[in-house]
């Protein structure tokens, strides 16, 4: 990649302005406090402090059920997002195209594909399915599969204001789109709030979480050369047979890699790494029963890996943390959720974590199910599943219920 680095505002970076410093003024959706500069959290009595090595940019620790944010740091500052947004794109694009369809790659689909991109090695004049592509967008980040799929949906454009008309509808005003893969634009933002905003919605799809924890797969290839002689194979489908390869998720926490140790309970989401970005990463992870979501943008360390490090650091964190902080704000609902809650509810840039104000599961355990507001909608048991990875299990679930009307579903 060759662009230059430029600082939230759109400003490019010069030599002497290679660290761009967060706007004074920043959104307020989810609480007051995400909009102030600098680390908010609120520890409570036998809370453990923060860890020390961490450089992003931004990032954030959120309770994916409960909503609740546990710490912030410039959790709206506007920030290029690199392959984060295809997290945005597989929650616009996914519910529209059946896994089963097939398509035939022209070589015009690949033309937008921008120079330097991550590729999955999709070939024109090939056929893929719709899961085919899907696991290159996931597991390699394929930029190509991106732009196959965008074209099944009616072309670049439209499926670029596809994505934007849905960040809209989740609240993730922070973000703006330019490409539906996340190469580096520009103008082409989003944030730490918004990205896990946009996290806690693609897990409610069940295609959505096997995808992103997948750790590898076979991916179709080229059309098997047949030996002197010999006819080309034909498949089941009467078209010749194609060789396949292996491709791995590129999430370090779900597959390790040199210097990083697979995170326990680890089941996506999604990692991005560009010139303009840097690195980026949204997590979630379960332990004991509780689902954390993690972003972090952008980290200037030099440590190796160093936004995996740091997303298991502040993964470490939260799990430690829950129950003994209070709450800096909340992940707030869909507008087209906002119409079920409670004559009451939390106001979007209302600082959700004032005093007095019971919020997260402590909350909602110990409502009766009348509408009360306040955290924001948690992911619903009902319809919830259990993938199993690793040896943990990762509770999500479907729908955006009221957060007085959550249950956990029971341990299977």
């Amino acid at each position: 990649m060759t662009a230059v680095p430029a600082s939230a505002d759109g400003k490019i970076d010069g030599p002497d302005n290679n660290q761009p410093k967060p706007p004074v003024s920043m959104s307020t959706v989810g609480g007051t406090k995400l909009g102030r500069v600098g680390t908010q959290v609120n520890l409570g009595a036998g809370a453990p402090v923060l860890p020390k090595k961490l450089s992003g940019r931004s990032w954030i620790v959120a309770d994916a059920e409960s909503g609740a944010v546990l710490a912030s740091h410039n959790a709206h500052w506007r920030l290029p997002p690199a392959s984060t947004l295809k997290m945005l794109f597989a929650d616009t694009v996914l519910p529209k195209l059946s896994k089963d369809e097939v398509y035939k790659v022209a070589p015009t689909d690949l033309a937008g594909v921008g120079a330097g991109s991550s590729l999955v090695g999709v070939k024109e004049n090939l056929t893929y399915s719709v899961h085919d592509l899907w696991l290159g967008v996931f597991l390699r980040s394929g930029n190509d599969a991106v732009h196959v799929l965008s074209e099944m949906n009616g072309g670049v454009p439209k499926t670029v204001k596809d994505m934007q008309k849905h960040a809209e509808e989740l609240q993730a005003l922070d973000t703006h789109v330019v490409t539906p893969d996340g190469y580096d634009e520009k103008n082409q933002v989003s944030s730490a709030y918004d990205l896990t905003l946009i996290a806690r919605s693609g897990l409610q799809k069940k295609d959505f979480r096997e995808y992103c924890s997948t750790v590898s797969a076979k991916f179709p290839g080229d059309v098997q050369k047949p030996k002197e002689g010999e006819k080309v194979e034909k498949d089941k489908n009467g078209d010749p047979k194609r060789d396949s390869f292996e491709i791995q998720n590129t999430n370090r926490l779900l597959t390790g890699a040199p210097g990083v140790t697979t995170y326990k309970g680890i089941a996506g989401v999604k990692n991005g790494n560009t010139t303009h970005a840097g690195a980026t990463f949204t997590g979630v992870a379960e332990r004991d029963g509780r689902v954390l979501l993690v972003t972090v943008m952008n980290p200037s360390s030099t440590e190796g890996q160093a936004v995996y490090q740091e997303t298991a650091r502040l993964l470490d964190w939260g799990f430690s943390a829950a129950g003994k902080v209070t709450p800096v704000g909340e992940l707030v609902p869909p507008k087209s959720a906002r119409t079920n809650v409670s004559p009451s509810p939390t106001a979007a840039g209302a600082d959700s974590a004032g005093a007095g104000t019971a919020t997260g599961p402590a909350k909602l355990a110990a409502t009766n199910g009348e509408g009360t507001g306040g955290a924001g909608t948690a992911l619903a048991v009902a319809g919830g599943v259990l993938v199993v990875l690793a040896g943990a299990v990762f509770l999500v679930n479907r729908r955006w219920p009221l957060p007085d009307l959550v249950r956990r579903r029971p341990r299977e």
